[in-house]
């Protein structure tokens, strides 16, 4: 997959226990500053950002999950990471789903392996609000009120608009989602995910519902859209990777402008990959971050929040082309060079509501499987 598949659009919006282990017939252990890091609420409740770091240097680890390296400019944020603090990072499923980063936690709870940090979709982080850690980084105030949990137990941490991107070798530039239910898109267009468990691929079902007469608050016609895609013999059931694209087995692919937008680059001088962000069917949003509660590092998660929301981790976002969520606070501190080559958009620009979003998804578990069965 381009991206780990997360359940539902990222719409806008959005410690461990503690236990002091008593020698025999001795008062008990004074707390360590990684245990005090696991219900630390802000850097400040551990005595600043220093004691943050040198709390996260001891632990020495931080395990991430579903973070592939072409996503969001992952690669590059996770190696600066470990450059700038000198701490090791075990990334584990980079394709997984956000449930399945939620499942992994549960499975592998009380382990050294267990996440310590997720990257969620808005209706997996509320369903499972109970796991996590509540923190608010130091450039809370930042973060728009709407893309965040107000206790701090997650936050929006950069989005984007769902796209089209496609070989333009391979196909006609589509002006539109209808175009692709033309002939010259026979076998060619891949959705990345399925709708009812991948966040990227619940966004585009959205776009084709935009694209056709429907709404945020009417996703059907979107179903409909890729029943039709798939009875013209245009809709091809594949996960899309770098890989597909550049062997040609999907020329065209429905997913967030920032992905598609960074195979443009990566494949350059091999493909002429274009992006393309239809003017009727502009639905965005936001993906989330979040500390488990039952983290094995704490402090290292913290400090990875830290990281991420501090202007080197916005601009790393910028960067890989998705839209960080400080950016209009950032002013000259955003990178000019990574924001002009952000995928254009123009005109009404659509972001669903948590209602809206839980009504969509109830449709698409009620029909999608029967619809493209």
């Amino acid at each position: 997959m381009l991206k780990r598949g997360n359940v539902t659009t990222k719409l806008i919006g959005v410690g461990a226990l503690v236990l002091a282990v008593a020698a025999c017939g001795a008062p008990p252990a004074k707390e360590t500053p990684a245990g005090a890091a696991g219900t630390a609420k802000s850097a400040s409740e551990l005595g600043g950002m220093d004691k943050l770091v040198e709390a996260a240097k001891k632990e020495g680890k931080l395990n991430v999950i579903a973070l592939p390296p072409d996503w969001a400019n992952y690669g590059k944020v996770i190696e600066a990471f470990k450059a700038k603090y000198g701490i090791e990072v075990k990334s584990d499923q980079p394709d997984a789903s956000s449930q399945e980063e939620i499942n992994a936690a549960k499975q592998l709870k009380g382990t050294d392996r267990a996440p310590d940090v997720f990257d969620l979709g808005l209706n997996v982080a509320l369903a499972n609000k109970d796991l996590f850690a509540p923190y608010k980084v130091s450039t809370w105030e930042d973060i728009p009120a709407e893309l965040k949990d107000a206790d701090g137990a997650y936050y929006g941490d950069y989005g984007g608009f769902m796209s089209i991107g496609y070989d333009a070798a391979k196909v006609p530039a589509p002006t539109s989602v209808k175009d692709l239910l033309k002939p010259e898109y026979k076998g060619k267009v891949a959705l990345n995910g399925d709708p009812t468990a991948a966040g990227a691929a619940f966004s585009g079902v959205v776009m084709a519902a935009l694209g056709n007469g429907g709404s945020a608050d009417d996703i059907a016609p979107g179903v409909e859209f890729f029943k039709q895609l798939k009875q013209a013999g245009n809709f091809q059931p594949v996960d899309p990777s770098p890989a597909t694209i550049e062997s040609g087995q999907t020329p065209v692919v429905i997913d967030w402008d920032y992905t598609n937008a960074a195979q443009t680059d990566k494949l350059k001088g091999k493909l002429d990959w274009k992006v393309v962000v239809p003017a009727e069917a502009q639905i965005g949003g936001y993906y989330n971050q979040a500390i488990s509660k039952d983290a094995p590092h704490p402090a290292a998660a913290r400090l990875w929040q830290e990281f991420l929301y501090s202007d080197e981790g916005q601009n790393l976002y910028l960067q890989g082309l998705a839209r960080p969520v400080r950016l209009d606070k950032m002013g000259d501190k955003a990178d000019k060079a990574a924001k002009e080559k952000l995928p254009k958009t123009d005109g009404k620009q659509v972001f669903q509501t948590q209602a809206q979003a839980d009504k969509a998804k109830a449709v698409l578990t009620a029909t999608w499987a029967q619809a493209i069965g």
